[in-house]
């Protein structure tokens, strides 16, 4: 499997619609020039080269990370490791100066199949190079389940954690899926998955915006 970046238009729709359903706190809007986001660094099993990939909303409202190797399991066939993947990611994140912003929103998608018994976990936690807030939200699955699944992360805007003004800082995302096998019968197969052949399946990061006091601009 490849990963593949969503082409500018259909991002900014895919986004529109999550907003507009999932109910993310207003804030200003955000800076005119579009932000500039980059992979710095990519490590973990769920991830190996060359199968992750980032897009930017045109109208800066989101980004998404799209995985195309990101799979759990746990059953005949599958190695002892292969019950626990996980990815870390580090993104430049430039911002137009004047601006600062906060991760409002995220939005995990994959699919998942557990037999009766077996249980999975998708697990996440995020923060900005340098600082010692740090984000981490775990979501529990049992079995049966066969079906696409969708956890969502989301923060009051009060509570939110801004990025520093003025100054480019990296923002550093963890996740990871997780497949026991539980009590399911033996030698049937569970697993859980956080990737996609075509771009549709992938991880929304929403954005608020404010502006940074006049004296850092």
């Amino acid at each position: 499997m490849s990963g593949v970046l969503l082409a500018g238009g259909a991002v900014a729709a895919l986004f529109a619609s999550a907003l507009s359903t999932q109910g993310v706190s207003s804030a200003p809007d955000g800076p005119p020039e579009k932000i500039q986001i980059s992979v710095k660094t990519v490590n973990g099993s769920g991830c190996p080269k060359g199968t992750t990939a980032v897009a930017v909303a045109a109208d800066n409202s989101a980004f998404t990370v799209t995985y195309s190797d990101y799979l759990a399991q746990v059953g005949p066939g599958a190695d002892p490791t292969d019950i626990r993947k996980n990815c870390q990611l580090s993104l430049g994140v430039h911002v137009p100066q004047g601006f600062t912003y906060a991760i409002a929103q995220v939005d995990y998608r994959g699919y998942g199949y557990l037999e009766k018994g077996a249980k999975g976990t998708e697990k996440a936690s995020y923060y900005f190079q340098g600082s010692a807030d740090t984000a981490s939200r775990t979501h529990d699955f049992s079995g049966p389940y066969n079906d696409n699944w969708q956890t969502t992360d989301s923060t009051d805007y009060s509570a939110l954690v801004w990025a520093p003004c003025g100054q480019d800082r990296n923002f550093n995302v963890n996740t990871e899926l997780r497949v026991n096998a539980g009590t399911s019968p033996t030698g049937t197969t569970s697993f859980m998955a956080m990737d996609s052949t075509d771009g549709g399946v992938n991880t929304v990061y929403h954005l608020a915006w404010k502006e940074c006091p006049s004296a850092v601009r």
